[in-house]
């Protein structure tokens, strides 16, 4: 698929995939330019942003794909090729639902891979306020226990807004805020490896816990709500985030339409 237009038109190739056969790039991504009309660190900063009715309305970014895909590494390399403090991140899953009115036996027994476990009620009116250029306090979740922590993240409203999550467009409210869709794709027996780890290391669960919970859940809500995505997403990006050229891409035509909304 031709550069330009993958530049200049994602929503005119929905559901099209980067070639695996384009070589890997390293070095000065294509979005270094400090040429005249770029969009860099060298023309924005707090002090020159656009505040009260002129502010220009944000970039909303959603980014899904499998447990383990590698979401918040596209995030995260995303966020690293533009200005500093000009992308906020929201992780999806930290809107679970708070389940405090539930012992702790019956809180590991919610399916917590189905779209109803999470509070998209609260992340839709976050993300309306940080559209209208209000500020929001995230909600914290601790997944050993099934609970929100008694603390919030303040978060600022920028530029540009990254979302990512598993299950984000599963809900229309969602898909309808987000300017531009992603969806990584990243092999199934690489996923469910990196789910293993992830699970052991930071959340404290055992291997049976996991497996149990692959089977029973993750597996089959996978198939019914997070695999659809594919379709909807605006570009699919694979290799499971380590994808430079893709990154080079998103990051290109991310600072293109904030000239064009009027970010300087």
């Amino acid at each position: 698929m031709p550069i330009a237009r993958l530049l200049t038109g994602l929503d005119d190739n929905r559901g099209s995939t980067l070639s695996k056969s384009w070589p890997h790039v390293k070095g000065d991504p294509l979005t270094e330019t400090t040429a005249s009309g770029s969009w860099s660190s060298s023309n924005f900063s707090e002090e020159t942003e656009p505040s009260g009715p002129e502010r220009p309305k944000p970039l909303v970014i959603g980014i899904i794909g499998g447990t383990g895909a590698g979401k918040t590494t596209i995030a995260r390399a995303i966020i690293a090729e533009m200005p500093a403090g000009s992308v906020a991140m929201i992780p999806h899953d930290a809107y679970y639902k708070n389940l405090s009115e539930q012992s702790y036996e019956d809180r590991c027994k919610v399916n917590f891979d189905h779209p109803d476990s999470l509070d998209n009620d609260l992340l839709v009116a976050h993300l309306d306020m940080l559209i209208q250029g209000e500020s929001i306090e995230r909600p914290v979740y601790d997944f050993a226990t099934h609970l929100r922590a008694d603390y919030t993240v303040h978060v600022t409203s920028t530029p540009v807004l990254v979302v990512e999550g598993i299950l984000l467009f599963s809900d229309a409210r969602l898909r309808e805020r987000f300017d531009i869709k992603l969806f990584v794709d990243t092999p199934s027996d690489i996923r469910v490896l990196r789910r293993i780890r992830r699970d052991m290391e930071q959340r404290g669960r055992t291997f049976q816990d996991i497996r149990k919970q692959y089977y029973e859940t993750v597996r089959p809500m996978h198939e019914a709500f997070v695999e659809p995505g594919r379709q909807m997403a605006d570009l699919i990006i694979p290799e499971g985030g380590n994808h430079q050229i893709a990154i080079d891409l998103i990051s290109a035509r991310m600072k293109q339409e904030l000239m064009n909304r009027g970010w300087r």
